[in-house]
Order: C-alpha cells, then structure tokens, then sequence
C-alpha cells in the first residue's frame, strides 16, 4: 500500500479529541488525500472548552470559538463535514457511550479508513498523550472493531436508527509510539500551517510554531528514510477489514 489511496480506499472518518487534534497530527496528510480525490470528515469528540490561558474568556465562549476555528482550519484543507459531539473537555473516558455514539458515525458516514489517536501512552512525545488523546484512542478502536460491524452491538443502533454495520478496513494511528507508514506531507505543509493558524486561541506565535513543525516533521522524515529536506507524517496503519 502506498502513502496516498489504496484503490479500495474512497471515504476516511477523521476521529479527534479536540480543535486542532487533526492538524497538529495529521493536516499534511488530510490535504494529501483531499487532492487525490478522497472524501474526508472530521469526528471531534470535545469542544476544546478547557483549552486556551485566557482567563477572562468564558469556557462557554471558548466552546463556540474552538468550533469555528476547527471549521475554518478544516477549510483549509477542503475538508467541510464535520461533526462536533460534545463531550467535556479534559473528562473524556472511553466508555459504552463513546463507542456507541463513534459507531453511530462510523455506520452513517462508512469510511474505507479511520484515522484516530493512540490510546497508548508515547514516552518520548508525552504532549501526543494527553488523556483524551488516550481515551479516544481507545474508544475509536473499539468502535471500529468490534462494534460499528457487529449488528449484534449497540442494537439500537440497528433496531431504531435503520444503521447497517459497516466494516472499516483500515486504522491509521496517529502519535503511535510505533508508527509504519510515512506520509511524505512536503508538498501540503503550507496547507498544515494555514490550518493551524485558524486556532489562534491556542497559538500564540504561529511562525515559531512552524519552525517546530519543521523539526518534527523532519526527523519523522528521516526515521521514515525520505530524503533529506523532505517532511513528513507519521502513523501506525492496521489492516482491519
């Protein structure tokens, strides 16, 4: 399999704890598969409430303005189907419930892949294993195995809301501590960087960030073995289906 589309590959489901989970770990490659022709949507299982230093800003307010930076980031990529659902941010568990409402969209949107945090914890990038990150991780896998193909899970599912199971047939794990698959992303960092600075209530010096970014996705890069000057993504891809 290659880094870009698979020919089985047509629907990918993004799954992410908060606002600007999706570009820090994955943008470059969500802007790849966009212009290669492949339908993308977003999962955001949180607002982002509890994110942001600004202390005069109301956590309700903050709600609403992470949103509308996750929409206008997504944007930047082509990406214009996203789902919010809502879940408190910093308390996310993975529950029955979480798995239950991630099959939910898994069914509705029946997605070829489903990208999603690590539920493990990554020692030598512990800001990837914020415990959300984890929970979702969890749930997310769950969710796609076993229970969005399983008819006999979650049978409301079935029974009340006429969702058929669906078979995802990859999971690509972002922030793996043991990621392999590459994404060369040098062609779509500057769409990375655009996306990222829609969330300016988490950024404060976007053009330092960038050159962060630069590093990372450099030495992800070369431990990829990609040519010097090239960057890139990092995953953990399962075959699944």
């Amino acid at each position: 399999m290659t880094d870009d589309q698979h020919e089985s590959i047509a629907r990918v489901l993004v799954i992410g704890a908060h606002p600007d989970d999706v570009d820090f770990g994955s943008a470059g490659t969500v802007a790849h598969w966009v212009d290669s022709g492949l339908a993308v949507s977003y999962c955001i299982v949180t607002n982002g409430e509890a994110g942001g230093s600004d202390r005069s800003v109301s956590r309700a307010e903050m709600m609403t303005i992470r949103q509308a930076e996750q929409t206008a980031a997504a944007k930047q990529l082509g990406v214009s189907d996203l789902t919010f659902l809502g879940y408190p941010d910093g308390q996310v568990e993975p529950t029955l419930g979480l798995r239950r409402d991630l099959a939910r969209i898994i069914r509705l949107l029946r997605p070829h892949r489903v990208v999603c945090p690590s539920p493990e914890r990554n020692y030598a990038r512990l800001g990837v294993s914020h415990p959300d990150h984890r929970a979702v991780g969890s749930a997310a896998l769950d969710a796609v195995y076993p229970d969005a193909r399983n008819p006999f899970a979650f049978p409301e599912l079935l029974a009340a809301e006429r969702l058929e199971p669906w078979t995802v047939r990859e999971i690509w794990i972002a922030g793996s501590p043991a990621p392999n698959q590459y994404v060369d992303v040098t062609d779509t960092f500057a769409k990375k960087v655009a996306a990222l600075g829609c969330h300016a209530s988490q950024i404060s010096d976007p053009e330092a960030l960038a050159q962060r970014l630069r590093g990372w996705l450099s030495a992800s890069a070369a431990a990829g073995g990609l040519p010097e000057g090239r960057l890139a993504e990092a995953f953990q891809v399962l075959q699944v289906g």
